[in-house]
């Protein structure tokens, strides 16, 4: 990193800063509409401001304890080792999050997860992914909730959404949309045989909600029902759960996470609303496919990363070429060398 150009140009990002505060600072700025979105931006250039000064904090430890060492002071080796391997992290991190400069990167995500191919195999697989992304955004100190969920009918989930909140959530996650495929020996096969499952992944940014997105009341269904645990059974006596249907696109989203109906439609909406969103964008930009990319069969061709567990033990990215021969580290929410791999290929 350099203080002025390179990857991160410290002089320019000041300049840009200085003249938001001066937007900022006009009479009519609160009356503009995109005011918030400008504040939105000057926190976001502020903080890695910050960040850079911390790294750079950080290395002049670095320098100071390899002076001491040099001067025949031992007692820091140890140590140094330790800040070494911690500012390099810092550093990786760092390196990422300025590949994350979309407008929507810095926003929250919407995660869905669906069962494909595979029966009672694939559901078990759609539990492990939400374990994965679950352990990954635990990892980030990101907060996670299960807005929607359905069982599998002997095992597994068979479709579960989450709310991932945390900064730069959407920048991280956008890059997991595709097909997931799964190749093991099933536990759930007397006979023992291999395996290959498909999961589909669908990640959308949460919007705020300042963004106008025009949903008119007559073109939503919306049903009621009784929330479901597990195996299918009621969870409630009342019928709380609630599913709207947009019906000019035939975008469908469910909540079932609240006891309060109302509380239901209000998180069903707000997903509805980032989906309908992603819509337009895709309306909008349709030559960029990383923006939604096209819906595959979530079968056999379609798959963005493969993970098998036998008959040899490898994690790979077949968009990226990135390859793992640690599964458990992987399914243990360890993915940021494939998110950052991926972000660096999106970008080129």
């Amino acid at each position: 990193m350099r203080k002025s150009g390179g990857i991160f140009d410290l002089d320019s990002l000041n300049l840009k800063i200085e003249r938001i505060e001066k937007k900022t600072a006009e009479p009519d700025f609160w009356n503009r509409e995109n005011s918030q979105e400008t504040l939105k931006e000057l926190n976001i250039l502020k903080k890695l401001i910050e960040e850079y000064e911390k790294i750079s904090g950080m290395n002049e430890d670095v320098s100071v304890m390899i002076e001491f060492i040099e001067a025949g002071d031992d007692s820091f080796e140890k140590e140094l080792d330790d800040k070494i391997d911690t500012v390099t992290e810092e550093i990786q991190n760092f390196k990422t999050k300025l590949l994350l400069d979309e407008k929507y990167d810095s926003n929250n995500a919407i995660l869905t997860i669906n069962a494909g191919a595979g029966g009672t195999e694939a559901c078990d697989w759609t539990e492990m992914l939400y374990r994965m992304y679950d352990r990954w955004s635990n990892r980030k100190d990101f907060k996670v909730e299960v807005l929607d969920s359905l069982s599998g009918e002997e095992a597994g989930i068979k479709s579960i959404t989450l709310n991932i909140k945390g900064s730069y959530a959407y920048g991280y996650l956008k890059g997991e949309k595709g097909v997931h495929r799964l190749v093991r020996i099933s536990p759930f096969d007397s006979n023992g045989k291999r395996h290959t499952s498909f999961t589909a992944v669908n990640v959308v940014p949460e919007i705020d909600d300042d963004v106008e997105v025009n949903i008119r009341p007559e073109d939503l269904k919306v049903d009621t029902y009784r929330a479901s645990g597990a195996g299918g059974q009621h969870v409630n006596t009342t019928d709380s759960a609630v599913r709207i249907t947009h019906i000019p696109t035939n975008t469908v989203v469910t909540c079932q996470k609240e006891r309060s109906q109302l509380k239901n439609k209000e998180t069903a909406m707000k997903i509805l609303k980032s989906r309908l969103f992603e819509i337009e964008l895709e309306k909008r930009e349709k030559e960029m496919e990383n923006i939604k990319g096209t819906e595959s069969k979530i079968e056999w061709g379609s798959q963005i990363r493969s993970y098998v567990f036998q008959p040899y033990k490898m994690v790979k990215d077949h968009r990226t070429k990135a390859e793992e021969g640690n599964v458990d580290k992987v399914m243990d929410g360890d993915i940021d060398s494939f998110i950052n791999e991926y972000l660096k290929f999106y970008k080129n």
